[in-house]
């Protein structure tokens, strides 16, 4: 699954965009660089019931932004991505 695929699966359970997650991570202060993930992950398993991996992708997104590393952009194998640059702002508006 790619990376975006993850961000589109979570946005689909929860109703809520990457960047409104990274908004209430702000409002937490979670995306503070001494934030560590488990704390990340715990608050997304605790109030949206995600699963580690796609707590993770948010962790990502939350604490890094939406670029990406381009090893995937392009390849044919199950992790690819068409952009290194995430798309935040809903599947909807892409």
């Amino acid at each position: 699954m790619s990376f975006q695929a993850y961000l589109d699966n979570i946005e689909t359970k929860t109703g809520l965009t990457p960047r409104q997650f990274i908004a209430l991570a702000h409002e937490r202060g979670f995306d503070d660089p001494a934030t560590k993930a488990g704390t990340i992950i715990d608050w997304l398993k605790q109030d949206f019931d995600l699963g580690r991996g796609h707590a993770m992708a948010l962790v990502h997104v939350i604490k890094k932004g939406p670029a990406i590393d381009a090893k995937h952009v392009g390849t044919t194998g199950p992790h690819r991505d068409e952009s290194d640059t995430l798309w935040l702002d809903g599947k909807d508006n892409r």
